[in-house]
């Protein structure tokens, strides 16, 4: 039988200066975040039952496995440190801090350094391994094992007992749900850090009740006109980067302008993401769904909604016959889309294996290589209906760690850009391939025998911390048209679409859902 008394008078002493030291330096650390959440006294007292009960809890953990006191909450702290700067990282890249959804993304950035680690900045990275140095230090030379003092009994009954109190704290903090509004930044000043991650974790669990417009049955074309052959380009951080600076060449996108002169619809498009995150622009395009339907699911659909089977414009063509295929030329596994698209209704996902050799520009398959790879699948059709969503990689960051080439300043500006624009060179250079890109598949169409039809556009806008610097932050707006096969040139109105509307508008333009007014 444990006796309480030892354990009050041996375990305690040793923990609790190291605990409550942590805990204070933790909301310390906390007000480097940006932005800085409330201070801890203007929060609900939910919120900081959550807050303390987690700090507990993680701290019980990690003293069971490192038996040192000192070392366990100067790690926790270290951990602690390292979330918030990488929640910084993020809001100077992406304008959005730090959510539970993104602890996914740390495995990923492992597999996938390229995508990831350059935002992280090394400056921040310096810092956290020196936090995490001193952690270590600390825990290997200034202390000894808890084992080395205390019983093993004495030692688990401690840090059961911390780890109890925790969870009260978490059960007390939770018994009411507090009140979040999907606004990452809103929902962190509100509530802090650690409970704002707690509470988007419980959101996760959920059900999403949003149905998506594509469960409704398809229109039959008219008779005799046949199924068209549907193409679309989802461009990588695609927007007409000319209302960002008057001094870039006119003449830039001039496959995408004479695709726009004579297309079906055009115009501004409101996407479900900035700078990244493309698979809830992506998911928002397949599905039909706005983002403030699908609760926290927004920030990543393909972590439980997409997985759970949801209808789709592919599940919606497949009914009428269709064969539906995605092309992406990048890991399938990246998003876990190998998973996901065959529950979003696609035949065949088309992933960077088909590319072994392809071309590329800068790191990633060229966007001009797709392209090609497209026209072919679209001239061994036979006339099977088909419905190909091209994901493009070309135009990814990070740009910065590109370089600028010789004239590439005179083959896409009329005038100089103002200094500190190098990443806007370099992102006009993937442009101009994304428009001939247009201007090929285009060619492709034009030589199939039946109608078709593309739809071209942007995922979110780039990542461009320098340029928009000096030239002002876009809206977050890309561009996107749906041009037919045999279309004339037209003067047509521009028509602002959000992503969610756009599959619809498509279906329209071919005739498998009736026009609205």
């Amino acid at each position: 039988m444990l006796c309480s008394v030892t354990v009050g008078e041996s375990f305690w002493p040793a923990v609790l200066p190291a605990l409550a030291g942590s805990g204070c330096l933790a909301l310390l650390v906390e007000r480097l975040l940006e932005p800085p959440p409330l201070a801890c006294w203007r929060r609900p007292a939910a919120a900081l039952a959550i807050h303390f009960g987690l700090w507990l809890w993680l701290s019980s953990v990690l003293l069971l496995l490192l038996q040192r006191p000192v070392f366990a909450a100067s790690s926790l702290l270290a951990g602690f440190l390292f979330v918030v700067l990488v929640s910084n990282a993020k809001v100077h890249s992406l304008h959005e801090p730090f959510i539970f959804q993104d602890f996914e993304y740390f495995s990923d950035a492992l597999r996938h350094p390229r995508l990831y680690m350059p935002f992280f900045g090394a400056v921040r990275a310096f810092l956290s391994l020196l936090a995490l140095g001193l952690a270590i230090a600390a825990g290997l030379t200034i202390e000894d094992s808890l084992l080395g003092r205390l019983s093993v009994g004495e030692f688990l009954a401690g840090a059961a007992t911390l780890a109890l109190g925790g969870l009260l704290l978490l059960w007390y903090g939770a018994r009411r749900r507090l009140a979040v509004a999907f606004d990452p930044t809103a929902d962190l000043r509100q509530l802090g850090l650690l409970t704002a991650l707690w509470r988007y974790g419980e959101e996760e669990h959920a059900r999403c009740p949003a149905r998506s417009p594509y469960e409704q049955p398809a229109s039959s074309p008219e008779p005799g006109a046949g199924l068209t052959t549907l193409v679309v380009v989802q461009s990588e951080s695609f927007f007409d980067a000319r209302r960002l600076f008057s001094g870039i060449r006119r003449d830039l996108l001039g496959e995408f302008d004479s695709l726009r002169s004579s297309a079906a619809c055009h115009g501004p498009l409101q996407v479900a993401a900035w700078g990244a995150n493309t698979v809830r622009t992506e998911f928002s395009f397949l599905s039909g769904l706005a983002a403030e339907s699908l609760g926290v699911h927004r920030f990543n659909p393909y972590r439980r909604v997409a997985r759970q089977g949801v209808a789709t414009i592919a599940t919606f063509l497949k009914r009428l016959g269709y064969r539906t295929i995605c092309v992406h030329p990048y890991a399938a596994s990246f998003y876990s889309r190998n998973v996901v698209f065959p529950r979003l209704g696609f035949d065949e996902f088309i992933d960077i294996a088909a590319f072994a050799g392809a071309a590329r520009d800068g790191p990633y398959v060229g966007d001009l290589a797709v392209a090609e790879y497209v026209a072919d699948l679209l001239a061994g059709s036979a006339g099977e209906p088909l419905f190909v969503f091209v994901i493009t990689m070309e135009n990814h960051g990070p740009l910065h760690l590109e370089e600028v080439a010789p004239g590439d300043g005179e083959r896409l500006y009329s005038a100089s850009p103002p200094p500190g624009c190098e990443d806007l060179t370099i992102y006009l250079r993937h442009l101009v391939n994304a428009d001939r890109m247009a201007g090929r598949l285009r060619a492709a169409i034009d030589r199939l025998p039946g109608p078709a039809c593309l739809c071209w556009f942007g995922d979110h806008v780039p990542i461009m911390p320098g340029p928009y610097r000096a030239l002002g932050v876009p809206d977050g707006r890309t561009d996107y048209l749906i041009w037919r096969k045999g279309d004339r040139p037209r003067v047509a109105v521009p028509r602002e679409l959000r992503i969610d509307e756009l599959g619809s508008q498509v279906l329209q333009q071919i005739g498998l859902l009736p026009a609205r007014g």
